[in-house]
């Protein structure tokens, strides 16, 4: 039998290409882990999975991966789509797609398989990084082929003796190192907010926090003085900031394939990490860094949303955000409240706002009166000219 390589969550929609393909194909099960797996859960998919027919199953560790490649960029770069959403799912999607095609090129798989309908974004980020990285690799997509309703799936699975509890949970939830993702059925109308329940996170604290967030060239290195690698003290925040439920709300945006959308997610360490790293940047970079940093920003997070993680320009802005860190360091104190969080300020040894050169709006010490109107006269120049031509 040709050997097959199956993206595999062990929900329904994959349930049903592993039982479906391992009839045709030598079925080699891949779950990539970006954040928010537990080894239990991990040890509970891979059961699943040799339920389902498949040869083998492996679980990639990817944590660190993802923060090295996309996470720490997205942090340079304070990116937030819309300004609301740190692109928390469709990062992750993009090493995941990364992880797996790299899988199946090893063993020497033929075809590679994802459940992934034909209406939303993952099929097209998947795709895309498999036809990129592996050509001669034939995708095979049976839900997105066969038009399957969820029902169809689950009469499938029964009458092959794969009857599990297949109820669609109220709200689904997809957990990671940037941020939980939630859906549900208020997230598919345009007024409804989700209720408190349906976030993973409960408030359990109500008395105010310091946090004190150590960066280093850009990156989160210490929380409260405690240092270790950037992506275990975002686990660190996360655990701290969500019992207090900062990080909630929800994203309405463009779709790769046209139509907007709507989900709620809740990313506590993401906002802020990303907030705090911003505070930092104000003080340290030039009023240019700081502009050309924004658009380029922008764009680096569209097309990351949009699956094209693989064009050079990707590794064009990532120079050019590394080479924009390397006065970003210092602390940050961040005040951690039941639902929000405030950013009490910054110590740095690049602070801009060095009290030698004055304070603004009090003293100047770096320039004389007469200077200061001669700045003015000439800065207005263009101004004065075209009302004068104009008027």
């Amino acid at each position: 039998m040709k050997k097959l390589v199956i993206a595999y969550s062990g929900g329904l929609d994959t349930s049903y290409c592993a039982v479906s393909l391992s009839k045709e194909y030598d079925v080699h099960a891949v779950s990539v882990n970006t954040g928010g797996f537990t080894k239990e859960e991990i040890d509970h998919i891979e059961s699943n999975a040799y339920k389902m027919g498949v040869s083998t199953y492996k679980n990639i560790d990817a944590v660190a991966t993802f923060y090295q490649k996309v996470v720490k960029y997205l942090v340079f770069g304070n990116v937030l789509k819309n300004n609301a959403y740190p692109l928390s799912v469709s990062a992750e999607r993009i090493i995941q797609a990364i992880e797996i095609v790299e899988y199946a090129k090893s063993i020497d798989a033929e075809y590679i398989a994802h459940g992934s309908t034909g209406a939303g974004n993952d099929q097209v980020r998947f795709d895309m990084i498999f036809q990129t990285l592996a050509p001669h690799i034939k995708i095979i997509t049976p839900i997105r082929d066969q038009k399957l309703t969820r029902q169809q799936e689950i009469d499938y699975l029964k009458s092959n003796g794969i009857d599990m509890s297949w109820e669609k949970a109220k709200y689904s939830v997809n957990k990671g190192l940037w941020g939980t993702s939630v859906g549900g059925s208020e997230t598919l109308t345009s007024e409804k907010p989700l209720p408190e329940h349906a976030y993973p996170s409960q408030v359990k604290h109500s008395e105010p926090e310091k946090v004190t967030l150590t960066f280093l060239k850009g990156e989160l290195v210490a929380v409260n003085g405690i240092e270790n690698d950037s992506e275990i003290n975002i686990e660190v925040l996360n655990n701290l900031a969500s019992a207090y439920g900062i990080g909630r709300d929800i994203h309405v945006g463009d779709t790769i394939v046209g139509i907007k959308g709507r989900v709620g997610f809740e990313a506590a360490a993401a906002l802020i990490t990303i907030k705090a790293h911003h505070l930092l940047e104000k003080h340290t970079l030039t009023k240019w860094q700081l502009q050309h940093k924004e658009y380029l920003s922008s764009f680096y997070g569209m097309h990351l949303h949009e699956g094209q993680y693989l064009d050079p320009v990707m590794r064009d802005i990532e120079s050019f955000l590394q080479s924009s860190q390397d006065k970003v360091s210092g602390d940050v104190t961040v005040t951690l409240m039941p639902y929000h969080f405030t950013l009490d300020g910054i110590r740095s040894e690049h602070d801009l706002m060095s009290a030698k050169f004055g304070s603004y709006g009090e003293e100047n010490k770096g320039w004389t009166a007469e200077e200061a109107k001669g700045f003015i006269k000439i800065f207005g120049n263009q101004n004065k000219i075209y009302q004068q031509v104009n008027s």
